[in-house]
C-alpha cells in the first residue's frame, strides 16, 4: 500500500521536528504489481531546472547538486505522488529511477519526473523544491513553519506537460483538469505561460513553462488570501506558426544542447501490443531459453564429443577394453573413437531434447528479467544499440498481467573526456530514454521519450521515430520535438528545413497536423500522424480542450 502521509521532516507538516523517514525497500514495491487498473496511459511530465547546467551549480550545491540527495529522500517524496521505486541505474551524470508508474531522472542541476495513471505528480513539486533547498544546497526561500510554509529552492526553469487524458474524470486533484493544474502552478511561480497545442476537438498537448530564473509566488498574506489571484490564460495554438528569423542571444551551452523528443502513441496494433503481455513474453522467453540451451549443448558436443583412443596412456580405456601392447602402442577398441556423450546424448550432432532443463521461475513471473527479454525481443534495445553505445544500460520491467516500463541511460560514445563531463563529440556525456506501455485494447497507449541529441546518435530524428512506431504500429501518434533555440544563422535554418521535410514523411503514416511555435528560448514542433490504413474513426478524446 502506498503511504500518502506527509513525511515527518517535511517542514510544511506540524510534525516536522520529530522522526526520520523510513520506507520499505525496493523489492517490496515489486510484489504483485497489477496493471489491471492502470487505465490512464498518457503521462504527466514535470521537468524542474535549478541551474542552467551542471557546471553552473551555486557553491553550496556543488559539485553533485541533486545527485547528493539520498534515494530514501526521493522515495518519500514519491509517496506524495503515489508511486514506488522499482530499481535505480546510478551513473556519473544521471540517476535513473524506474517507478511503479513511469520514471524519474535526477541530474545534478535538474529533475525529470514522469508518471501515469491517477498519480498526483504536482503534489510532489513543493517537496521537490524543499529537497533542493535543504538537501542539495540550492538558494532558497526560508521555511515559515508557523504558517505551514516549506522552504523552497529558486528555480531556473520549470516545464510541465501532458497529452489530453482519456479518462479525466478518474484523476485526483489537482489533475482533474488543465485549468486546475495551471492554477496550482500559478500559486507557485510568477509569470508562467500555459499553452494548448493541437485541435480542441482532436488530439492535443498541454504545456506550462516558466521563463529563465522564474520567481516563486510570494507567500500569501491574510488579505491576499481573500483576493482572487490572476490566473494564467492558456494560449491556444492550432494553426502553423513559424519562428521569426531574428538574432537571439546565444543560449547557455547546456541549454543549447537541450533537446527532447517525445512520441505518444494510441490505438496500438493488437498483435504488436501482445508483446507486452506476461503470458506472451514468457512464451518468447521459454523459446529463447531452450534454444540457447540446445545451442550450448551442441557446441559442447562439437568441441569435446570425440576423443581418439590413442591419446590414452592408461591400461584401460573409459570402457575398460583398451590395453597397451608390448611396444607401448594402444590396442584400440572395436570402434576407433569413443564418444564421451554416448550415454547422455540421443543425437551426437546436437541434441534437440530439453530433458533435464529447468525453465527459470523468473521467466514466468513479472519483473526485471522478463522486462529485459521484452526490451530485446521487441527491438527497443536496438534504438541506441550497444554496438555504438557500449556503456549503455537498460532497466526494464514487465507487469502482471500486462504493461511495460523501461529506462535507458546512454553515455555519449567515447564517454567523458578530459574531466569535462562531455563526450568525445562535445555533447553532454550521459542522456536517457524512457518507454512506457499500456497494451490493453480499450486504452492502448505507448510513449517514448529521449534527450539523446539527434547529432549524437548518427540517425535522423525521423529514423528514430520510424524505429519506435515500427515496434508498436499505432493507429495514430503525435511527435513533440522541444529544443533550445540555437543562434540563428542561414546554415542552421537550412538544416532545420531539411529535417522538417523528412519528418513529414514517416513510412506507413500520413501527417495530419504540424504546428511550430516559438517559445522563450525554445522551438517547439508538434506533429500528429495517422496510419495509412487506419479506419478507427475519430480519436478517443476523453478530455476536450477548454
Amino acid at each position: 500500500m502506498v503511504n500518502i502521509e506527509i513525511p515527518k521532516h517535511y517542514t510544511a507538516s506540524p510534525s516536522s521536528y520529530s522522526g526520520t523517514p523510513h520506507l520499505t525497500i525496493n523489492r517490496e514495491a515489486t510484489i504483485d504489481l497489477d496493471s489491471s487498473n492502470a487505465f490512464e496511459g498518457p503521462e504527466k511530465l514535470l521537468e524542474v531546472w535549478f541551474s542552467s547546467s551542471p557546471a553552473d551549480l551555486p557553491g553550496a550545491a556543488g559539485p553533485t547538486g541533486l545527485k547528493a540527495v539520498s534515494a530514501d529522500t526521493w522515495k518519500e517524496m514519491l509517496d506524495l505522488v503515489n508511486c514506488k521505486v522499482l530499481s535505480v541505474i546510478v551513473s556519473e551524470h544521471v540517476d535513473a529511477y524506474l517507478l511503479s508508474e513511469s520514471s524519474m531522472f535526477v541530474f545534478p542541476h535538474k529533475l525529470v519526473l514522469k508518471t501515469c495513471g491517477t498519480t498526483t505528480l504536482l503534489l510532489g513539486l513543493p517537496r521537490i523544491l524543499e529537497i533542493a533547498a535543504l538537501d542539495a544546497g540550492f538558494p532558497h526561500i526560508a521555511a515559515q513553519p508557523t504558517r505551514g510554509i516549506a522552504a523552497q529552492a529558486s528555480t531556473f526553469r520549470v516545464f510541465y506537460s501532458r497529452k489530453n487524458f482519456l479518462y479525466p474524470d478518474q484523476q485526483r486533484a489537482p489533475h482533474r483538469s488543465w485549468r486546475d493544474e495551471v492554477r496550482f502552478l500559478d500559486k507557485m511561480f510568477l509569470g508562467g505561460s500555459a499553452y494548448m497545442i493541437g485541435k480542441m476537438n482532436g488530439e492535443h498537448w498541454y504545456l506550462y513553462i516558466t521563463g529563465p530564473n522564474a520567481l516563486l509566488t510570494p507567500p500569501s498574506t491574510p488579505d491576499r488570501e481573500r483576493m482572487d489571484i490572476m490566473e494564467t490564460q492558456t494560449k491556444f495554438i492550432s494553426a502553423p506558426q513559424h519562428a521569426p528569423q531574428q538574432l537571439m542571444t546565444a543560449p547557455n551551452p547546456e541549454e543549447a544542447q537541450d533537446e527532447t523528443l517525445e512520441i505518444l502513441m494510441t490505438d496500438l496494433d493488437e498483435r504488436s501490443a501482445r508483446q507486452f503481455y506476461l503470458d506472451d513474453a514468457s512464451a518468447v522467453a521459454e523459446g529463447r531459453y531452450f534454444q540457447k540451451a540446445r545451442e550450448a549443448r551442441k557446441n559442447a558436443i562439437q568441441s569435446l564429443g570425440v576423443i581418439p583412443e590413442e591419446k590414452f596412456s592408461t591400461a584401460s580405456s573409459l570402457d575398460g577394453s583398451t590395453l597397451l601392447n608390448s611396444n607401448g602402442n594402444t590396442r584400440a577398441h572395436s570402434e576407433a573413437d569413443f564418444d564421451v556423450f554416448e550415454q547422455t546424448s540421443s543425437d551426437h550432432s546436437g541434441s534437440s531434447s530439453d530433458d533435464g532443463l529447468t525453465f527459470p521461475e523468473e521467466l514466468t513471473t513479472e519483473g526485471h528479467t522478463l522486462g529485459t527479454v521484452v526490451s530485446e525481443s521487441c527491438g527497443l534495445a536496438d534504438v541506441y544499440p550497444t554496438s555504438k553505445y557500449p556503456d549503455a544500460r537498460i532497466d526494464a520491467y514487465l507487469f502482471t498481467p500486462c504493461g511495460f516500463s523501461a529506462n535507458g541511460v546512454i553515455p555519449a560514445p567515447g564517454g567523458a573526456v578530459n574531466g569535462t563531463g562531455k563526450g568525445s563529440d562535445g555533447s553532454n556525456a550521459t542522456h536517457y530514454f524512457t518507454v512506457h506501455v499500456t497494451p490493453e485494447p480499450q486504452c492502448s497507449y505507448a510513449s517514448f521519450e529521449t534527450n539523446v541529441p539527434a547529432r549524437q546518435c548518427g540517425r535522423e530524428t525521423a529514423e528514430v521515430v520510424e524505429h519506435v512506431v515500427g515496434i508498436f504500429k499505432p493507429g495514430r501518434f503525435s511527435v513533440t520535438i522541444f529544443e533550445a533555440k540555437p543562434t540563428v544563422d542561414e546554415a542552421s535554418y537550412g538544416q532545420a528545413a531539411k529535417r522538417s521535410c523528412r519528418m513529414d514523411s514517416i513510412k506507413g503514416y500520413r501527417r495530419v497536423d504540424r504546428i511550430v511555435h516559438d517559445l522563450d528560448g525554445y522551438d517547439l514542433v508538434f506533429r500528429y500522424y495517422e496510419r495509412d490504413d487506419w479506419k478507427g474513426g475519430k480519436p478517443r478524446l476523453g478530455e476536450i480542450g477548454y
